[in-house]
């Protein structure tokens, strides 16, 4: 039987765990004490998605890393991306020259503004580095859970390592894609998130669907943009991790970052919002680093400018939103510094 270990009992671990261990595997999730174990054999933690959920006999919860990692042929990081470092620093000792290092993580770091498999290769020795995954895709924890259908992606940058991980980690209600294209999967996942805290805002200032439409295009574009300039390829953005995960986090009320956007039009404080979520909202936290990437490159990213000034500087959302549609309208794929418009040219 193959062996998965899973750091990180935030609601994506525990659902994966569950997933993966009712289509057979032998999940090991690592807790970080014995009353963390307790309440989440009992359902006490994270009930919103454990409630009424028999646990399969192949999960168990364990304190000791070595115990998790032992024999694995996998380790799943699905943890807050600003924790990221401090876990794979824990893992690196227990990693052995097959396993996969597969990062569940949907966001950027703030202080270097690199990607989570960029993080993780910081911090484990060179020879594990081909063996780093990205898991990213459209998927909301409560439906999975569920035994909903859904899908998700897997990259490497090796084609073996990722049809491998795809092997491994496909299950009957999450059905997995391959990429190599290791960049624009994590990219996606994370700027998504920027755009979800928009698409709130618009839902919370009752702007409809066709704003919200425009939005959520006009944020790929604009995701699209950023990723080109870091190296990512630009189609990746109309698959599953970019598109799929942005209409999905756009319009579900399941959204952490689609929430923290309705909240705040009601004049709620950020941090008041925060601290009364379960989770993570991880476009918080990324539309800082976005914000940084796009100064550095100098690109034109209007939406990410805008939550910005929401979020840390104090903008009234309907403000935020009014000067967006007082901006000059240009062709398309037209942004100071964006590379979108030659891709179409002959």
């Amino acid at each position: 039987m193959a062996v998965v270990a899973i750091v990180g009992t935030t609601t994506w671990g525990v659902t994966l765990g569950v997933v993966l261990a009712r289509n057979g595997l032998d999940v090991r999730l690592w807790a970080r004490s014995q009353q963390e174990c307790a309440k989440l054999q009992n359902g006490q933690v994270h009930p919103e998605v454990l409630a009424d959920v028999e646990l399969p006999p192949q999960l168990s919860f364990v304190t000791s890393l070595e115990q998790a990692m032992a024999d694995a042929d996998a380790v799943l990081l699905a943890v807050p991306s600003q924790r990221m470092r401090q876990n794979i620093k824990a893992v690196s000792p227990y990693l052995k020259g097959s396993t996969l290092v597969v990062s569940a993580a949907k966001g950027l770091e703030i202080e270097s503004c690199k990607r989570m498999s960029q993080v993780i290769a910081d911090e484990i020795s060179p020879s594990f580095w081909p063996n780093i995954c990205a898991h990213s895709g459209p998927n909301l924890a409560l439906e999975i859970m569920r035994g909903l259908p859904a899908v998700a992606v897997v990259a490497a940058w090796n084609e073996g390592v990722t049809r491998r991980a795809q092997k491994l980690l496909n299950t009957p209600s999450i059905c997995l894609y391959i990429n190599g294209d290791v960049i624009g999967v994590e990219l996606g996942g994370a700027l998504k998130n920027i755009i979800a805290l928009g698409a709130g805002i618009a839902d919370g200032l009752g702007y409809g669907d066709n704003a919200k439409a425009a939005l959520i295009t006009r944020g790929l574009t604009e995701m699209t943009a950023l990723g080109l300039a870091l190296g990512a390829n630009p189609l990746t953005f109309s698959g599953l991790t970019g598109l799929g995960d942005l209409i999905a986090t756009c319009s579900s009320p399941l959204s952490r970052n689609h929430h923290v956007g309705f909240e705040l039009t009601k004049g709620r404080p950020l941090e008041e919002i925060l601290k009364t979520m379960t989770g993570v909202a991880e476009g918080v936290s990324t539309t800082i680093v976005a914000y940084k990437l796009a100064k550095q490159f100098e690109l034109e990213m209007p939406i990410t400018e805008k939550i910005y000034s929401v979020l840390y500087e104090g903008l009234d959302p309907r403000k935020a939103s009014l000067e967006l549609m007082e901006a000059e309208a240009r062709h398309e794929l037209v942004g100071r510094r964006w590379r979108l418009f030659s891709l179409f040219r002959h």
